[in-house]
Order: C-alpha cells, then structure tokens, then sequence
C-alpha cells in the first residue's frame, strides 16, 4: 500500500514559497491483525509489538509469538522480517500474491504457502459468471513464532484464533501446532466448496439431459474454469503437507506429525473430488456438442423437407411457365385446377411421408 499523504499536500503563505510535506509512512500497526504471545498454552494478556513479543517469550525461554499480517508492503513487512530473522526470498514470496502452494526450508524456519478458497454465492450454476474465489496464505514457522501474511478478504483467521485460544492443550504443542490448525482449517474449507459445487454440477448435469434444456457449452466451460482455479489450489499441497506428516523438519514435533496425517487425507479427499468434477464437466461437454449436433440434424431435416415439398410447385411452375405455343392443357379451361390439384395432392403425399419419418 502507498504511503498516505499528509492533509493539504504543499502548504504555503503569502508569498513564501510553498513547503512541500513528506508523506507519512503508515505504521506496521496497519497491517498486523493481531500480535499475541502464548505460554503454557495460555495467552498473556495486553497488546504486544512484533518486537516486545518476541523479547518476552525469550527472555522467559519458553511460549511462542503468533502475528498475523494482512497484505503488508515491503517497508513493513520488512521490521519484522529483520526482527525474526526471515530470509529475503521467503519474505519477497510472501509480498506476492500469486504464489502456488510449496513449503521451503530456510535455515531453521520453514515458508509454507497455502491457497484460500471461498464458494460465491449465485442464482443458478448455469447463469453464474463466478464461483470459485482464491486468496493466499503464507506462514513462516520458527522454534519460538509463527507469522502469517494473508491475500485477499475471505482468508481471515479471528475465528480460528479464537477457538485455539480456549484449547490450551493444543497450544501447548508449540508454534506448529498453529500451522496445522491453519492447514486443516484451510482444508475443511477446501471440502465445503467442493461440496457445493458437486451440487452445481448435479444441477447443470439434470439440466443438460432434460428435454429441450437451454444450458450451452460456454457455461459448462466457466464452470470447468472454475474447478481448474480450485484444482490449482488443491493439487500442489498435497506434497507440503505429505511433508509436514513424514518428519520434513525437527520445527514439527512427532505428536504434531499425526494430525497432519489427518490433513493429507482430507486434502486426497478434496483432490479426488476435484478430479472427478473435472472429469463430469468434460463428459457434459460432450454430451451437450452432441445434443447441439443432434438438434441441428434435426433442423436440417425439417428444413430439407420443407425445400423438397416447396420444389414440386415451383418446377411445375417453372414448366408452365415457358414460353412455348403448344403446351399440353395450356388451353384447356379445366387445365389450372387438374395443375393446382396435382401440386396439392403430390405436396401432401410429401408431407405424409416426411412426418411418418420422423422428418416433419
């Protein structure tokens, strides 16, 4: 984010020349979420600087700093990455916003990217322009701190921290036990927008099998965009977390270990389910390019059968129509309506057999 001027810009008076006024950079404070301190499990009450935090928990050699950033620029996020002792590469991914989820090791801390997903709320699967919005979460994982940078509006993590604050035996387990709270937090969500879009595809799938549906291929292929974005989020994860459940790093302690094991499974859950979507939209595709080839053989055929009953009128007219002297009935006072009755009854005869077909 820019630094905010100060009010007035240049400010002058009289005929003195106009000072210019710097521009007031804009506190880290602006972007930290919330800065808590836990020991024993417990959190230390009173608001705490990144600085002050972390000299608390050192100085009494035990306990862990959990500070949440949101969207911070590289002059702020910048303190606290000389606070903590994070590594530049890690620290310039996590001002990105377009970063796939990896997990990194730099020296004894650990970067860990994650993708946020939330389901968009709309009418019908079939008129919908969005349904799938990501953001980013990145998360540095130290002996004594854990540091999050969100992306995006969907991702916050208040009501996580809330119930992590009221289970003290979790908290206990040290700093990754937060990274794993986070992870299977962004799982579970990964498995409630994968749900609700299962039930958009039953509904566009109904749809495009009933009788004269009016679902067409490009809305089928948004939704395919759709779960390409989700899949996009999901499938690379799933190495981080494989990861973070075999022992990738002493920072995660074996009774943390398990739990994310519980994370990997969900997360081949999610992957599984993506797959299949993926799998159900493209045969959608298909079945909707042959209802549409279908129905446009169907056309074709009323159509064909229509200029074949519209031909004999106008070949006979065509007939009568030349300019010879001697026609056969050309002058015969009953000769217009036997001409008439024949293009009728041949039309008809047509027709007959063009509706037993199944042309008409």
């Amino acid at each position: 984010m820019p630094a905010i001027p100060s009010l007035g810009g240049l400010r002058g008076r009289g005929n003195k020349a106009a000072v210019p006024v710097r521009p007031v950079p804009v506190p880290l404070s602006a972007y930290v979420v919330d800065c808590a301190v836990y020991v024993g499990g417990e959190r230390l009450p009173g608001r705490w600087t990144h600085s002050e935090a972390i000299k608390e928990v050192r100085k009494r050699h035990e306990g862990f700093v959990w500070i949440g950033l949101h969207e911070p620029d590289a002059q702020q996020i910048q303190g606290v990455a000389d606070t903590f002792g994070l590594h530049e590469l890690a620290v310039e991914d996590a001002l990105e916003a377009h970063q796939r989820p990896k997990l990194e090791r730099y020296d004894d801390t650990l970067f860990l990217v994650v993708k946020t997903v939330r389901y968009v709320e709309h009418e019908s699967p079939t008129t919908a322009n969005e349904i799938v919005e990501t953001g980013e979460l990145m998360v540095f994982l130290g002996r004594d701190f854990v540091i999050t940078v969100r992306h995006g509006n969907h991702s916050g993590l208040a009501r996580l921290r809330r119930e992590l604050d009221e289970d003290s035996e979790r908290l206990l387990l040290g700093p990754s036990a937060v990274v794993h709270a986070i992870t299977d937090h962004v799982v579970d969500h990964y498995l409630d927008v994968t749900g609700r879009i299962e039930n958009d595809i039953d509904v566009m799938e109904a749809q495009v099998f009933a009788p004269r549906s009016q679902v067409s291929a490009e809305q089928i292929y948004l939704m395919k965009r759709e779960v390409l974005e989700l899949r996009r989020a999901v499938m690379p994860l799933a190495t981080p977390i494989q990861r973070l459940a075999e022992g990738y790093t002493r920072l995660v302690p074996d009774d943390v270990r398990s739990y994310f094991r519980d994370v990997a499974d969900h997360l081949t859950t999610v992957s599984e389910r993506v797959a299949a979507f993926d799998e159900l939209l493209s045969t959608l595709v298909d079945a909707t390019v042959a209802k549409i080839s279908l129905q446009q053989n169907t056309d074709m055929r009323k159509i064909t059968s229509w200029a074949a009953i519209i031909t004999v009128p106008t070949m006979i007219a065509g007939i009568y129509g030349m300019n010879f002297d001697y026609l056969p009935e050309l002058h015969w006072k009953f000769g217009y309506p036997l001409v008439i009755s024949v293009i009728l009854a041949i039309c008809l005869l047509l027709y007959r057999i063009f509706r037993k077909n199944g042309w008409l």
